[in-house]
């Protein structure tokens, strides 16, 4: 994997090789391994459909019950089980992430993985592509459960559906960098944040209901979010049948200073590790 490119003397000095082509390679191995870590383990593939399944069956029947109802608003397909559905999309990413980086740390991984020729925007890559697969394992059966079950289609929401996608995958990536970076600093004693900090925006993200209930001190706070963006487009597709691009804009916008503050997180704890030579001391 290694190619001479100088020599000291009669003895070459090998030096890892560089340029897009090598950074692929470097990601995609991580990639493999992840992939053969899920594949080897049942009980792992039946974690990632269990959760999602079982948050969608109890909303459903919920939103089956709320619309016998005289509410016009419980009456709107589908408003709770989109929200469940989308809610899931960020928080099982973000958990993707997280847990598949602490598993290298619970393994005593991270610091063999860092003085390799891989570099932490590579570490980030891989984490990130193999959070976007772990969604897709967990999610795709579940969205056509919910079609086939309570005859709710998350592909009528149409091509707003990638827009609302990539706005919660990026906002999860940046809570998993933020989190990672956290855990680097304080060791695994700070990993039951990677699990809680989503839950953090539950209630100020409106999932469940729009940014107009809260108060209106309360409101900047949670426009300042990308996911409320995207709740508060799903309901006016599901109630009113219009998409406001605005929301999009806000959210990407958003979401770029998200993740660039949450990278620059993890590369300083990052850092700051090596520094105190703890990478390979990372416990309780």
């Amino acid at each position: 994997m290694s190619s001479v490119s100088k020599t000291s003397g009669a003895v070459p000095v090998l030096l890892p090789p560089f340029g897009l082509g090598a950074s692929l390679r470097r990601i995609g191995a991580l990639v493999r391994r992840y992939m053969y870590l899920l594949r080897s383990s049942g009980i792992r593939l039946v974690e990632l459909i269990y959760w999602p399944f079982l948050q969608m069956l109890t909303w459903g029947f919920l939103q089956k019950y709320l619309a016998g109802t005289t509410s016009p608003l419980v009456q709107a397909a589908g408003v709770l089980i989109g929200g469940v559905l989308l809610w899931d999309i960020l928080f099982r990413s973000k958990i993707g992430f997280s847990t598949t980086f602490i598993e290298e740390m619970w393994s005593r991984n991270l610091g063999n993985l860092l003085t390799s020729p891989l570099h932490p925007f590579e570490l980030v890559a891989a984490l990130s592509v193999w959070s976007v697969t772990r969604l897709a394992v967990s999610m795709i059966p579940v969205a056509v459960a919910a079609y086939f079950i309570f005859g709710f289609n998350l592909l009528d929401l149409g091509a707003a559906l990638v827009a609302f996608f990539v706005v919660l995958v990026l906002t999860s990536w940046s809570l998993g960098l933020l989190s990672a970076g956290v855990i680097l600093r304080y060791g695994l004693g700070a990993e039951e944040l990677a699990w809680s900090l989503a839950f953090i925006l539950l209630p100020l993200s409106c999932v469940y209901y729009p940014v107009s209930v809260l108060p209106d001190w309360l409101r900047p706070i949670s426009l300042a979010l990308p996911p409320t963006h995207v709740f508060e487009g799903m309901r006016s597709i599901l109630l009113h049948g219009v998409f406001d691009a605005n929301e999009l804009w806000w959210a990407l916008g958003l979401n770029a200073i998200y993740l660039t503050v949450g990278y620059l997180a993890f590369r300083w704890f990052l850092q700051s590790a090596r520094v105190n030579g703890t990478l390979l001391q990372l416990g309780e």
